[in-house]
């Protein structure tokens, strides 16, 4: 039978089957079946609904494992997560009278109390706000100013990065912390009885970087996380998804205060999953973990796959057990997706695209005849809504034309916590949000990144933005201008190159500038390639010209243009 024309919301209007492109209204209509979503004003939080799908999924649901710690060899059991996650939350609210809506900033790697910490404060409607550890002082800074947190969680090694606050801050690895895993004996914890939190309020700040240089603070609230899940939850058919007889074995290269690591780690809990976690990435212990634990399940980002058909390595290793791997981040090209299907054609890759302001979720690859559109980051994902807008008009394009995404749903962040200005440039008044990023649809609702808007760097599955890195490097009093640019590196994916100009006099060396760079900014923000200049080209608004010190970077070996 031919496919059947759908009527969008307004019933004048057509959406064309196979791309879900209504050419009224000029938006994409995701082509998924929509999610059914708890009533709005019912109070949940996003703990409660994964631990009500988890303990609805199998009535020996909390017999299994949950949390396992590679590095150390420790696990934990559904029904221990639940006690501990309850006996956490009782502590916390009665020592430290924590209120809907405080925020607690996290400045943990990742382990095994992590997702305890999560779940707790989540269900006592505390706001989550966790960092990279390996941030430096001044981005802690910045970000404790974004957030305002009243009381902070962090280890030993990085209490030192953290100012005083109103409720302190508490050593997640100190004895007094792990006693307060273990007073309550409820092992019964749904999550819910302690405070009554609405899908409306604010449950995590996730941090994400931007073209104006400073990270901005993301605030997704328990309905933007609640949807993600249940979205997740709604696609049985996804492929590597349900397996009822045994839960899928996971295992996390992802950190957990990343916005991926984050919502499947949620995710995960809700499915009754195994997360196998990994304290500090190496390729050849996470094939251990493997061959070990048995992993179904990898969420990577396209490096770790460029690894797996690169290393030699895998032959080591009894890798049957791995069904398939998430990949998102960037687009995985078509020449590595083949080599890797040639090298492993047991394992299937999905792709996805999402953004921190997306909750990480906005598309992805659904089926096995999905899977093989190769290039593609996948369909819209559920109650998902696009325009295609071209960035010079602001008109909304067809199917086929390339301009900037916008995306609409219930995924979609609240705002920018401290930044009215980014978030009103970001999200307009009917909940578009402006991606940044150049992409098209064809005409079967695939969609595909061509370019980036917002000129982000993408090392590994992080953002590192330009306009940060250049605004150091003007500190320096031996440079006269500068500017950062994407460099191809095939396992990072990009690397930051700066062109820098030297004032008059000035012997800076390539060194000194990698340097002083490295000195204040996380590891990933590094800038790894230097080149000598006489001018930055810039068009008459004085815009740097990004795209002319790409093509020389990637022509030219000279030092100079």
């Amino acid at each position: 039978m031919a496919p059947q024309a759908l009527e969008s919301t307004d019933s004048s209007s057509f959406v064309d089957p196979l791309s879900g492109f209504c050419p009224k209204t000029k938006t994409f209509h995701s082509l998924r079946p929509p999610t059914p979503l708890p009533p709005l004003h019912q109070p949940l939080s996003v703990s409660q609904f994964a631990i009500s799908l988890l303990l609805s999924s199998s009535a020996n649901a909390a017999a299994g494992t949950f949390l396992v710690n590679s590095t150390t060899g420790d696990s934990l059991t559904y029904s221990q997560f639940l006690t501990q996650t309850r006996s956490l939350s009782l502590a916390l609210k009665s020592r430290y009278s924590l209120s809907t809506n405080d925020v607690a900033f996290i400045l943990c790697p990742t382990s095994i109390q992590v997702p305890i910490l999560y779940f707790s404060l989540l269900s006592l409607g505390v706001t989550v706000s966790p960092a990279n550890p390996l941030s430096s002082n001044s981005e802690v800074s910045h970000e404790i100013q974004l957030c305002k947190p009243k009381i902070a969680f962090a280890t030993s090694q990085t209490a030192h990065k953290l100012p005083a606050l109103p409720l302190g801050t508490i050593l997640i690895d100190s004895p007094e912390f792990l006693s307060l895993l273990n007073q309550s004996d409820d092992a019964e914890f749904d999550g819910s009885g302690l405070v009554e939190v609405n899908q409306s309020d604010s449950a995590a700040i996730l941090y994400s970087s931007g073209t104006t240089g400073k990270v901005k603070g993301v605030c997704l609230t328990h309905r933007n996380l609640i949807a993600l899940i249940a979205g997740y939850d709604n696609n049985r058919g996804e492929v590597g998804g349900d397996q009822p007889e045994t839960p899928a074995v996971t295992l996390f290269t992802l950190p957990l205060f990343h916005v991926f690591g984050f919502s499947m780690l949620i995710r995960a809990a809700s499915k009754g999953e195994t997360v196998v976690l990994i304290e500090r990435f190496d390729f050849e212990v996470m094939l251990k973990a493997v061959e070990r634990y048995k992993v179904n399940l990898i969420p990577v980002s396209p490096p770790l796959i460029v690894a797996f058909v690169k290393s030699e390595l895998t032959k080591k290793y009894d890798l049957s057990s791995l069904l398939y791997l998430g990949c998102g981040g960037a687009p995985l090209g078509k020449d590595v997706a083949d080599k890797f299907k040639e090298k492993f054609p047991h394992i299937g890759i999905s792709q996805g695209y999402g953004m921190t302001e997306t909750g990480g979720g906005a598309t992805r690859t659904i089926t096995e005849e999905e899977v093989k559109q190769h290039g593609s980051v996948g369909r819209l994902g559920e109650d998902m809504e696009a325009k295609i807008v071209d960035p010079s008009t602001g008109e909304a394009l067809p199917p086929g034309q390339r301009g900037e995404l916008w995306l609409r749903g219930p995924t979609i962040m609240k705002g920018y916590v401290g930044d009215e200005k980014a978030t009103s440039e970001t999200l307009d008044s009917d909940g578009w949000l402006k991606t940044g990023d150049i992409c098209y649809f064809d005409s079967n609702g695939f969609i595909y990144i061509v370019d980036r808007l917002k000129e982000l760097i993408k090392y590994k599955a992080y953002q590192v933005p330009p306009a940060e890195l250049e605004h150091l490097l003007h500190s320096n009093t031996e440079i006269e201008d500068a500017a950062v640019v994407p460099y191809p590196d095939e396992e990072a994916g990009q690397i930051p190159m700066a062109y820098v100009v030297r004032k008059a006099g000035s012997n800076l060396t390539e060194a000194q500038v990698m340097d002083f760079i490295a000195k204040q900014v996380a590891p990933y923000k590094k800038i790894r390639r230097v080149a000598f200049i006489n001018a930055i080209p810039k068009n008459p608004a004085g815009k740097i010209l990004r795209r002319e010190l790409v093509n020389h970077a990637l022509s030219a070996t000279a030092s100079k243009l």
